[in-house]
């Protein structure tokens, strides 16, 4: 609950319009009250969990200031702009009517303007010391919900797979550079971004990504190279996660704030969230696909035999009001793409089973971005001294030593979790791929199962991201392109991801036919497998044609003349050495194997543009 406190000469208002469908009925549409303490009141969401406390908390404070302001007389004034957060329009009215009451009782004059009204008003401000004061309110058994995150104690260690338990303050991190980096910025660092990061000016010059400025920020545009990435990553997990067993399912994107087990949810997760109304209900968006799995899993029948038992659903829409100062570029958004898998597990073992299976299928996926990674292990101090050997075993699973945190008690839902956690260009560190074991969720959403017996069993729930935000991918591979670039490196995606993999500059016009030629041969032999291939055939010396296919991160370039036209050989410039040798000669059925080799295990797209570079538009600037 926000409060502005105004001491008064008086305040008047007339009520203009409704504000809201159903708002409370009125009688009169001018009021007026003299010498006034007014407060203006902003009712929001936190108050909703613990309305006593809430209006008790914030009669206490009126009372408090109406005293030392020696007045008798107190206008309770509805203020939605004091907020972001609201509270729905139903529990507002129902708090200010009981915060009305409450003060009554301490035996003031007591006035409310109708609540859900535009309405005009006037109020001369007496202008001393304390005649405006602002105060927040917070429950505080909400208050203790909100801080109890910033309590927990947590210790430090590096667990090697050699078993090894050292204190993080005492490990050599000789060689494991980005591991402290990891270290530091999980114990001491701050989310805040500073500055912006350098995969935004890469997303923008490469025409992947960019701003949407006629939307809420956090929220993109992707044009078509940036598109066909995003596809094909989640072309990728996709397949994986049905591989491994995963049953996948679509959920609604919006959910009742109204419904039991939902809100008891919501109001244990830390994010911010997004509301709209629908004629008289007030719902969310989600902010995962935890919601609509729970409904699912909630409704079946579920025997021990079906255990593990996996839902998934890639959500291209998951929402998170993030704050402004944490949004930047693709790292952390407010709308962004999520594969969410939820393995339902019988008991503890079947689940560190399962965990350590996850771990395993995670690795692959940052394996195959071949991206640099670090471990994060994360456990309940209880649950760790019980399950030591899963640590151990995780950490022999990822080959180096790995992050350990162990938390004092448990605040979370889940006992534990790991994450592949990226270091970017400004040191700072980014999950992608996690998993935690939630002991919690299942009785509150009462999932079953039936056990040998037949009797009725919660199971253990696994919260999964085998590779986490689709977009924070991108963000990731751009932002370690741009640590090898002040390193003196030419960047690149990884093949399979690069837009166009082979680009022909023909020497002359004369040639375009040729090249053509060539692409077609390339489409014919590899039928089953589309590789990217164009032709620059705009009316630039080949030089500059180089030069932007560099600046386009082109992993392999071929100059067409007269010697390509006879032999149908080329000599083509590959961006680094891993790709293919330089100064040797490759025919097109050469090539096509050299690119199938780092692509067939892997989805396949067509061209996201043109074939003819000169026919493609420019997307910004």
């Amino acid at each position: 609950m926000k409060l502005l406190l105004i001491h008064s000469d008086y305040i008047e208002y007339e009520v203009k319009d409704k504000a809201i469908s159903h708002p409370e009925e009125i009688t009169i549409k001018n009021d007026k009250m003299e010498e006034a303490l007014t407060v203006f009141v902003a009712v929001e969401k936190i108050d909703e969990k613990s309305p006593k406390q809430s209006v008790s908390e914030g009669a206490s404070e009126i009372v408090k200031t109406a005293e030392q302001l020696k007045v008798d007389n107190i206008m309770i004034y509805p203020y939605a702009h004091l907020s972001s957060d609201l509270a729905s329009a139903k529990a507002a009215k129902e708090i200010l009517v009981q915060l009305e009451n409450e003060i009554k009782k301490k035996k003031f004059n007591v006035k409310r303007s109708p609540f859900g009204w535009y309405k005009a008003f006037k109020i001369s401000c007496k202008g001393h010391p304390l005649s405006e004061l602002s105060r927040e309110i917070i429950p505080g058994k909400e208050k203790k919900a909100v801080e109890k995150e910033k309590e927990i104690v947590s210790q430090w260690y590096i667990l090697t797979p050699e078993k090894d338990l050292i204190d993080a303050e005492e490990f050599d991190f000789s060689g494991h550079e980005e591991l402290k980096l990891l270290y530091e910025y999980e114990s001491k660092g701050t989310r805040k971004s500073v500055g912006e990061p350098p995969h935004v000016k890469m997303m923008q010059s490469l025409e992947l990504v960019d701003y949407e400025p006629a939307s809420d920020s956090g929220n993109f545009r992707w044009y078509p190279k940036g598109r066909m990435i995003k596809g094909l990553l989640e072309q990728h997990i996709n397949n994986m996660v049905r591989d491994y067993g995963g049953m996948q399912v679509e959920t609604p994107v919006m959910y009742d704030l109204d419904h039991p087990a939902l809100s008891a949810y919501v109001k244990k997760f830390p994010a911010r969230q997004y509301t709209i109304k629908s004629d008289d209900k007030e719902f969310f968006l989600r902010f995962a696909a935890c919601f609509g799995q729970y409904m699912i899993a909630k409704d079946m029948t579920i025997s021990y035999r079906h255990l593990p038992l996996r839902l998934y659903e890639l959500t291209h829409y998951s929402f998170r009001r993030e704050q402004s100062g944490e949004t930047s570029g693709l790292k952390r958004l407010r709308c962004f793409t999520m594969p969410d898998l939820h393995t339902f597990c019988a008991e503890i073992d079947q689940s560190t089973d399962e965990f350590k299976q996850q771990f395993s299928t995670a690795k692959k996926w940052m394996d195959d971005l071949e991206l640099d990674s670090e471990v994060a292990l994360r456990f309940v101090k209880e649950f760790y001294e019980k399950n030591k050997k899963l640590a151990q075993d995780i950490a022999k699973l990822a080959g180096k030593p790995i992050l350990i945190e162990i938390w004092n008690e448990q605040y979370f839902y889940f006992v534990v979790k790991f994450e592949f956690n990226v270091i970017d260009s400004m040191q700072k560190a980014s999950a992608l791929s996690t998993v935690q074991i939630d002991v919690e969720n299942a009785k509150l959403f009462d999932i079953t199962y039936a056990d040998e017996k037949g009797e009725k069993q919660h199971p253990y729930i696994l919260h999964t991201s085998i590779s986490g935000s689709i977009d924070r991918c991108l963000y990731a591979l751009l932002e370690r392109e741009a640590i090898k670039m002040k390193q003196g490196k030419k960047p690149m995606l990884p093949l399979w991801l690069s837009p166009t993999q082979i680009r022909f500059i023909p020497v002359k016009d004369e040639f375009i036919s040729d090249c053509e030629a060539f692409v077609d041969e390339l489409h014919k032999i590899s039928l089953y497998h589309h590789i990217r291939a164009d032709i620059d055939d705009r009316e630039e010396s080949v030089s500059r044609k180089i030069r932007d296919a560099e600046k386009e991160w082109v992993p392999i370039i071929v100059v067409v003349g007269e010697k390509e036209q006879d032999g149908k050989t080329f000599t083509p410039r590959f961006r680094n050495d891993k790709i293919g040798e330089n100064n040797k000669s490759y025919s097109i059925q050469e090539l096509y194997e050299l690119i199938l080799g780092y692509v067939k295990d892997f989805p396949q797209q067509k061209l996201p543009l043109s074939l003819h570079v000169s026919k493609r538009p420019r997307f910004k600037g």
